[in-house]
């Protein structure tokens, strides 16, 4: 699911409009690990060069409103089972330590020293960090949606796996954007409906299905005492009272991790409100200077 206001915020402008500073993505290219071949697109030039990984269900392209708007490079890429990756046939090859290894393959073929992760992104970075506590010189959680338990809203994403399973791309995308909970939110927001069509292309439902399947019966960080040895310098983004991203999560985070800053929202409503300066703040710590 997208995963919260942030995103659907960053997204509303999408990557059709062109950017103030005349980035447009400027190169495809394809990362592979020993199961996954990963879709990427790069645009930008020079330094930092910046990875960013995407939450559950969506695509590269859940921030690529945002990346215009961040110093250097950036590299956004489709997990394993999403988008244009590809997607192992084995269900046991959608666990966090899967997804980590995503992210340190696109990072490593793109010298990426800062990571950016929504929900799973943000998870599967920390999962990442936990066994290698200096891999990234700064990063960005979004939105974090796990830690050391159980995910408690496991079986209403095993629905959603189940009615992908068996459905061409554009079945799957049918299926979701006439959801009647989606379709009553296209009709008090409308832009949402083209965010969430750009968001569901994924060449392989199934793939997708067995995606969902495996990560949420799995959690991104072994044991949270091995955060406190994680010192790079985090920011880290929540909103009070969303269901898949608890806040409570990102407090504990911020407790335990020695360089990290917690931004948190009350609502969607100040979210929204604060985007401007989110992005802002945001550019300037991944540029170094914030």
């Amino acid at each position: 699911m997208l995963p919260g206001a942030l995103s659907l915020a960053c997204s509303r402008s999408l990557v059709e409009a062109p950017d103030p500073g005349g980035y447009r993505t400027r190169a495809v290219a394809e990362v592979r690990n020993h199961d996954a071949t990963l879709f990427c697109e790069v645009e930008g030039e020079g330094r930092p060069v910046t990875v960013l990984a995407h939450g559950l269900t969506n695509n590269r392209n859940e921030l690529a409103a945002f990346t215009p708007l961040v110093p250097g490079t950036k590299v956004r890429f489709d997990f394993r089972g999403h988008g244009r990756s590809s997607a192992p046939a084995d269900p046991k090859g959608f666990r966090f330590e899967d997804f980590a290894r995503d992210v340190d393959a696109v990072a490593n073929a793109f010298g990426a020293t800062v990571a950016v992760g929504t929900s799973l992104g943000a998870g599967a970075i920390g999962n990442l960090v936990c066994s290698v506590p200096d891999r990234f010189e700064r990063m960005v959680w979004l939105l974090p949606a796990g830690l050391d338990l159980p995910f408690g809203l496991a079986s209403r994403y095993h629905l959603l796996a189940g009615d992908l399973e068996g459905r061409t791309p554009e079945e799957a995308l049918e299926a979701v954007l006439n959801d009647p909970a989606r379709v009553a939110e296209y009709l008090q927001t409308p832009w949402r409906l083209e965010v969430d069509r750009m968001m569901w292309r994924h060449e392989d439902p199934d793939g997708l299905a067995r995606a969902i399947h495996g990560v949420v019966e799995d959690w991104p960080i072994p044991d949270r005492e091995m955060l406190r040895e994680v010192r790079i310098p985090t920011v880290i983004v929540t909103i009070e009272g969303d269901e898949i991203h608890p806040a409570e999560l990102g407090r504990i985070f911020a407790d335990l991790m020695p360089n990290a800053e917690l931004l948190a929202f009350e609502s969607q409503e100040e979210l929204f409100g604060q985007i401007p300066q989110l992005v802002a703040r945001i550019s300037a710590f991944i540029a170094g200077s914030g």
